[in-house]
């Protein structure tokens, strides 16, 4: 398979914690600049399968590969294969994550936030990453906050810094675990404008989200999960005009009629 033009292609990812079978075969190939909105009740597995990409959990079964390269595979009758190490590292600092929990540190500034990575993973000279530091802050709109401390921001300017932070690394993929599901609604469209930003630039995006208006009108995709399995995945349009499947017709209608 020519994968080229693929960021991601995770094939049949079995994942359990003891004896609860998380992910039961999950597959899903993403394209370059393509955005993928990932929706399900929770405990469908959304979180772990996001984790699995980034290798924030070892896989049980199945294939990743990041840029056609292979981060982990175990495949019965073949031998497991896994990078680690250096090659480890650099795969993830071509990934960025944004979790719920902001995960900022609260002694530094924002600035100093977001430039702590470059300096000490990417080897940036300090002074270019400050420029750069100020530049993602202001297209998160936070140009005014440089010098502020996390104590002083919201919660939704706090969640524009993480996402300032992770972009400094420049990575090929961005993966988002419900950043706004702490948020209230105002904060919330803070940062749903920052994705549709970032979408509208060609950034390679999968989100997990409750947010279905990011999902109808962002997303070129949007993936349905519940109990481990991918249930139906197409055209935003299309999944929310006329779902195919049951579940989603009732996880769609649940949660829009809420």
């Amino acid at each position: 398979m020519d994968g080229s033009n693929f960021v991601v292609q995770a094939q049949d990812i079995h994942k359990s914690f003891g004896h609860l079978h998380v992910l039961k075969g999950v597959s899903m190939d993403l394209r370059r600049g393509e955005v993928v909105a990932l929706i399900g009740p929770s405990g469908s597995g959304k979180t772990t399968f996001l984790r699995c990409l980034n290798r924030l959990e070892r896989i049980d079964a199945g294939q990743i590969l990041f840029k056609g390269q292979v981060m982990e595979r175990k495949i019965h009758g073949e031998p497991n294969v896994e990078v680690s190490g250096r090659a480890l590292r650099q795969l993830r600092t071509d990934i960025g994550i944004v979790f719920q929990q902001y995960n900022l540190f609260p002694h530094l500034s924002t600035i100093d936030n977001v430039t702590l990575a470059l300096i000490n993973v990417r080897k940036t000279p300090k002074h270019a990453a400050e420029v750069k530091a100020a530049a993602l802050l202001d297209k998160v709109g936070l140009s005014e906050k440089v010098s502020v401390f996390p104590s002083q921001l919201s919660g939704g300017q706090q969640q524009r810094v993480a996402i300032a932070r992770a972009l400094a690394m420049e990575p090929d993929l961005m993966l988002f675990d419900e950043i706004t599901s702490a948020l209230d609604p105002e904060m919330t469209a803070e940062v749903l404008d920052v994705m549709r930003n970032l979408a509208a630039d060609g950034m390679t995006m999968v989100a997990v989200t409750h947010e279905m208006g990011f999902a109808r009108y962002v997303a070129n995709r949007v993936v349905f999960m519940a109990e481990g399995v991918i249930v139906e995945e197409g055209d935003p349009a299309q999944m929310f005009a006329n779902p195919t499947k049951e579940r989603t017709k009732g996880f769609l209608q649940a949660i829009l009629h809420a």
